[in-house]
């Protein structure tokens, strides 16, 4: 079989089948995380974007002034996608939308009392599981986690815009 990867930091032996399990394996994590999100979601009585989208508004309103463009940042999320969630979750009175005051095309979002009421209630829910997925980490291997996944996160973007250059260029030859 052809090499799939061509850094030598991530072939072992020449061969990329290391790589290739660790592809799997953060495929499978990342399905487990996906189904676990809408598990959560739904014990609240909303889907999983719509869980997660609430939880970034509560928790980056802590310390800023928290808008879409935040949001979907945050989240790694289309800035549309998130005006969708965020309009069903205000609509349900789980957030609160209200005009930028320097910028009038801009809203500033808040998670209302009703919505910190079911986040808090999810809470005693959601410690359990979140702790049983990290529970093979110890806090170092768990901070060196952090730091790759961000790192990975980054190069996942970078590796889409690359993906969409040799997709439109390989349409055009062909």
């Amino acid at each position: 079989m052809p090499l799939t990867v061509s850094r030598p930091e991530l072939l072992v032996n020449g061969s990329d089948e290391l790589f290739r399990q660790v592809i799997h394996d953060a495929l499978g994590f990342s399905a487990r995380l996906q189904e676990i999100r809408g598990k959560l979601g739904e014990v609240i009585g909303l889907s999983g974007p719509a869980y997660s989208i609430l939880i970034a508004i509560e928790y980056l309103g802590k310390c800023e002034e928290v808008g879409v463009s935040r949001v979907s940042e945050h989240l790694h999320l289309s800035g549309a996608f998130v005006t969708i969630e965020v309009g069903k979750l205000a609509k349900a009175g789980l957030v609160d939308k209200r005009g930028h005051p320097e910028d009038g095309r801009r809203v500033i979002l808040t998670v209302t009392a009703k919505g910190h009421a079911l986040l808090d209630t999810l809470a005693e829910t959601q410690r359990p599981v979140n702790d049983t997925i990290f529970a093979m980490l110890d806090d170092k291997q768990f901070a060196a986690f952090a730091e790759i996944i961000a790192l990975l996160v980054n190069g996942t973007e970078d590796a889409l815009a690359l993906l969409h250059l040799l997709s439109e260029q390989r349409r055009r030859r062909a």
